[in-house]
């Protein structure tokens, strides 16, 4: 069990671009943590998302929150810097996007951003113990990368769980978060694996009441403690 607050973080994918501004607002004020910030580049993964300058907007406008990047783009490293200047908290990075995964990691902390490493449901946590030490968040993926809306995959579940032994056993501050079809009916099944910080999009961005969403995943985490 995580010893970290848990962090409901919705993914920006799922929101209205054109009110993108004020969406990000609304789900702060309805209780979100931080916000999850979906970077795909059509080559690493099958779409095409936004870049430093949509984040680097919405720091002009005012977003002071919390804002993790997943970067699902290959070759990686060349985006770091340009992400660092539009404001990310925490860069993550695939162990698939980069020849040098030890060096990646370092050149994130190097500019003073939170580093993360994130596991496809198909790619094997071996990673993880060669550079746990860099490391300040782990994403497993619920589902495959590069589309939002896809349904849970519950053998996530399974490396949840491992990665939780991992992180407990080097340094349970790492943050261990779960992406990928969480919805209310499923976060307390992914919490009671081990997970503290939990990216949902259209289970939140779709739902009528943001408040009302964030709230029934809260209380279902807290079912769980």
């Amino acid at each position: 069990m995580s010893h970290n607050s848990p962090w409901i973080s919705p993914s920006i994918l799922a929101a209205d671009f054109t009110r993108l501004g004020a969406e990000v607002d609304a789900v702060l004020a309805a209780g979100a943590d931080s916000i999850h910030f979906d970077v795909m580049d059509n080559h690493y993964v099958p779409n095409l998302t936004i870049g430093p300058l949509v984040l680097e907007s919405l720091r002009k406008a005012g977003c002071t929150a919390c804002v993790d990047v997943h970067l699902m783009v290959k070759p990686v490293d060349r985006l770091i810097d340009d992400f660092v200047a539009a404001g990310a908290d925490y860069i993550t990075v695939h162990p698939e996007s980069t020849e040098h995964l030890h060096r990646t990691l370092m050149s994130i902390k190097e500019r003073e951003v939170k580093a993360g490493l994130v596991f496809n449901p198909a790619t094997p946590l071996h990673h993880l113990s060669e550079v746990i030490d860099l490391v300040d968040l782990v994403l497993i993926m619920s589902v495959n990368p590069g589309f939002g809306g896809q349904s849970f995959i519950t053998s996530s579940l399974t490396k949840l769980t491992a990665a939780r032994a991992l992180i407990d056993a080097a340094n349970p501050a790492i943050r261990l978060q779960i992406d990928g079809g969480i919805k209310t009916n499923n976060i307390a099944a992914a919490a009671a694996a081990g997970a503290d910080t939990f990216v949902a999009g259209t289970a939140i961005f779709g739902s009528a009441d943001y408040a009302a969403t964030i709230t029934a995943m809260r209380a279902a985490i807290q079912d769980h403690a």
